[in-house]
């Protein structure tokens, strides 16, 4: 103990050891180091370094990478932010570029929060909660109660929620994907609960294994672990992969069966590049309207499903909305989460506004639908475009597999090194992949996610990168440094 730290009442030794023990690789070592490269970049410093841009394909955080906001989205917001653009908006109009309907739902979300720099709700406002049923009961063909949607700051806030509910004890598992989003994980280990890891088929596309699953989860029983959840991440976080309409029902059934609650992360829903996206909502009313259910055996199955801003077309992640729907929670549960949300006080409001946005963007014929049109396709197809680009220069790499771009942002291909490399790696005290992607920042300004901050089989080795940067010289700079590589630790 050093002498300051004896003047200090906190110390590395004596805080919350959960928070010590925590990790989340997305923002860990190697984004502080692309940081770094960053600011000394900015201050005209580039001393040695082999590149002039940093490339941030660790973190899905679009509108960093160039994504530009939605106008329609922006225009709203501007005018929540400052009603006083409604004194005149006839200059709106004629001058700046905003459309009529931009200025009604503006005037419509004010009504409704009155002002964005005031408390909502703790479960939010109820004229966005109903705009957000109206959307799932659109998507799914199926009834949605307002009752029952509660908006969170992001999808992260409603994960944070349901944990904390969930977790009773230091005995309480909760079944996670492997590989996973580190949000779970690292939350667990804060409120001092088990991950209890079941790994997903990459030979099958990424796609679940009931068997798996089942194994996962008796042996975590035998070990005194009380499971009381499953989280499915669909689209894929960060596998990209889409799950089908078996998949999700195979999970629903075994929920009923061993009583868990689902938890279905659905935050890139509309991130599909192939198939279609089908939601875990619309599986189990399907599921609890079929000849399976006559004896009423899985109309019990609590599910809670979570969407963002932060993904998709929209990208605002920094506005931090999102929401949670639940189904057959009991009613006292839901009374204990409402309670725990409103110590919190409630989300922010102009990140709920941008939900409402969201699900109740410009439809066909309103003024602003045909540049919301253009802007969301543009971005779309962007994104499989750069999504498709990327995986075909990953097939050319040795000693690289990657599975198709289903969806989501990333790519998470399989990367086999030689004896030489895992020494080298091994010398640095590093996993592989770790080492890899350390090398493949160094050489290149490119950040990526060794796969071991995910999770993954053991002997094998991945890394994720989002598809998000725009152009593809970044890609160039990837496969040019892979060979090099490669060639330098030849076996």
């Amino acid at each position: 103990m050093t002498a300051t730290t004896r003047l200090r009442s906190l110390h590395i030794g004596n805080i919350n050891p959960h928070v010590k023990k925590a990790k989340y690789a997305v923002r860990g070592e190697l984004a502080v180091r692309s940081e770094q490269y960053r600011a000394q970049l900015r201050k005209g410093d580039s001393g040695n370094l082999p590149f002039d841009t940093i490339v941030a394909a660790n973190i899905g955080n679009p509108q960093q990478l160039d994504q530009q906001p939605i106008t329609f989205f922006r225009q709203v917001a501007s005018i929540l932010e400052n009603p006083a653009l409604l004194k005149n908006e006839d200059a709106l109009i004629k001058y700046m570029g905003y459309k009529k309907d931009v200025v009604e739902r503006a005037k419509w979300l004010l009504k409704e929060v009155k002002s964005v720099g005031a408390y909502s709700q703790s479960h939010g406002a109820p004229g966005i909660k109903e705009s957000i049923a109206k959307f799932i009961e659109q998507r799914d063909g199926y009834p949605s109660d307002p009752a029952n949607i509660y908006l969170s700051n992001g999808a992260s806030g409603g994960v944070n929620t349901l944990l904390h509910i969930i977790c009773h004890s230091h005995e309480t598992g909760v079944l996670v994907p492997i590989p996973q989003y580190p949000l779970y994980t690292a939350t667990l280990s804060v409120l001092n609960a088990r991950c209890v890891p079941y790994f997903l088929e990459e030979h099958k596309a990424w796609g679940t294994n009931l068997e798996e699953i089942k194994s996962a989860l008796a042996t975590a029983r035998e070990e005194g672990t009380d499971v009381r959840a499953i989280v499915v991440i669909n689209p894929g976080n960060p596998t990209g992969a889409s799950l089908s309409e078996e998949d999700i029902q195979e999970v629903l059934k075994f929920a009923a069966e061993e009583k868990l609650v689902v938890m279905a992360d659905e935050v890139y829903q509309t991130n599909v590049f192939m198939g279609k996206f089908v939601s875990f909502k619309k599986g189990l009313r399907d599921l609890q309207k079929s000849d399976a259910n006559k004896d009423g055996k899985y109309d019990h199955i609590e599910l809670a499903s979570l969407h963002s801003i932060s993904k998709g077309m929209v990208g605002e992640c920094g506005h931090r909305g999102g929401y949670f729907e639940l189904i057959g929670f009991d009613q006292e549960v839901q009374d204990q989460i409402y309670k725990f949300i409103s110590i919190q006080l409630c989300p922010p409001v102009i990140g709920q506004c941008f939900v409402e946005m969201m699900v109740n963007p410009p439809k066909e014929g309103d003024e602003s639908y045909e540049l919301y049109k253009k802007e969301y396709d543009g971005i779309f197809n962007g994104l499989r475009e750069r999504a498709y680009a990327l995986w075909e220069a990953f097939k050319e790499m040795e000693g690289v597999e990657c599975q198709d771009p289903q969806g989501a942002m990333y790519l998470f291909p399989t990367i086999k090194l030689s004896q030489k490399a895992i020494a080298a790696a091994e010398k640095e005290d590093r996993q592989p992949d770790d080492f890899y992607s350390h090398r493949l920042l160094d050489a290149t300004g490119v950040c990526v996610v060794p796969g071991s901050g995910f999770g993954q089989k053991e002997g094998t080795l991945h890394f994720r990168t989002t598809f998000l940067a725009p152009g593809t010289d970044w890609v160039g700079r990837i496969t040019k440094f892979h060979k090099e590589f490669m060639d330098e630790f030849r076996d």
